[in-house]
């Protein structure tokens, strides 16, 4: 690993966060990887370290991120070969990088509807065709990583946890009764104040994610909730007052059809939220609707620095990047082959 990365050097860092920092590097083979490193006093510990390799090492599924392999040495090696996890690299980084008000670059409307299918599909995975299921349990614009092709891979399962299994008369429970985790803003209330972890716990956090795509703002803004900003925005102007205003042009009937399914992914009570399955559906159906494009990439649409927080000027209805119809076929729902992962 200090080998593909140059000695772990600065030039090769691609990102930090609470488990410590994300490096590029090169295998031998030529494989470009992301190393997850570990750092002393890491936030992530032993558990949630055992829970990422044990999930992504029997997963496979195009919009999951893939483990290629770990380092977990013990004695005295540890010492100066810490903790880490090897990935696939994502070329385009996580969804918040471009949804951050610094990105040069604004993704188009059909673009973020083909990722806000492409997280739902990798979710589906995890709730229907995993073995045990799986409750995600972190859904959140920097866990949704890119690929060269902006295919949309749900990534971090150190949060994770397997779905209730059936008890000896052969009911399943319809939650997990676990300590609340999770990033705030994209937190399930239901589960907050109650302790249960259901499907729908994802469901929630994905909601916000769609009202990141479709904002082009974070799920706490100037102390606000986006679900609270976002419904008096609508009510008072109606979608023009929601959409992200680096957008240069959208189909209006589809933005509001996308912000109704976000809000009702957003409910209060778990019940009044729909299957993850039906959210794919619905998606699929937008997506299927909008007209094919052969633009693969983000459209440039220049920044408006006025700091409003939302859109103050009706666009046109007219879609400059389609969606492309080939990323997102119905065979993508249904499970590969499961490969395993030996230690490095």
């Amino acid at each position: 690993m200090a080998l593909a990365t140059n000695n772990f050097s600065e030039s090769a860092q691609i990102g930090e966060g609470g488990y410590g920092k994300v490096y590029k590097g090169r295998l031998p083979d030529g494989t470009v990887v992301a190393i997850k490193r570990a750092q002393e006093g890491s936030l992530q510990g032993e558990r949630e370290f055992l829970t990422e390799i044990e999930l992504l090492s029997r997963l496979h599924h195009r919009n999951l991120v893939s483990l290629i392999g770990y380092c977990d040495e013990e004695g005295e090696q540890a010492m100066v070969c810490p903790k880490m996890l090897v990935y696939e690299y994502m070329p385009n980084k996580t969804l918040r990088d471009h949804l951050s008000v610094h990105s040069k670059e604004a993704l188009s409307f059909s673009l973020r509807l083909k990722i806000a299918l492409g997280s739902a599909k990798g979710l589906l995975y995890l709730h229907t065709e995993a073995d045990p299921p799986i409750f995600h349990r972190d859904v959140k614009a920097s866990n949704i990583l890119l690929d060269s092709r902006y295919t949309a891979k749900v990534a971090d399962f150190g949060l994770s946890r397997l779905a209730p299994v059936p008890d000896t008369e052969g009911n399943v429970p319809g939650h997990v009764s676990t300590v609340v985790k999770g990033t705030p803003g994209y937190l399930d209330p239901e589960y907050f104040l109650t302790r249960n972890l259901t499907d729908k716990s994802d469901v929630y956090s994905l909601g916000v994610v769609f009202l990141e795509l479709l904002t082009g703002r974070p799920p706490i803004y100037h102390g606000e909730n986006i679900i609270r900003q976002v419904n008096m925005a609508y009510r008072s102007g109606g979608i023009s007052l929601v959409v992200d205003k680096r957008f240069e042009s959208y189909p209006s009937e589809y933005a509001e059809k996308f912000l109704t399914l976000a809000l009702k992914c957003c409910k209060d009570l778990p019940d009044e939220r729909p299957k993850m399955a039906e959210v794919a559906r619905e998606l699929e159906y937008m997506c299927s609707m909008l007209p094919e494009s052969n633009t693969k990439g983000p459209e440039y649409v220049a920044s408006d620095s006025s700091g409003t927080i939302f859109s103050s000027q009706p666009s046109s209805s007219t879609t400059k990047t389609a969606f492309i119809s080939g990323d997102v076929s119905g065979s993508d729902l249904v499970s590969g082959s499961i490969p395993t992962i030996k230690p490095r």
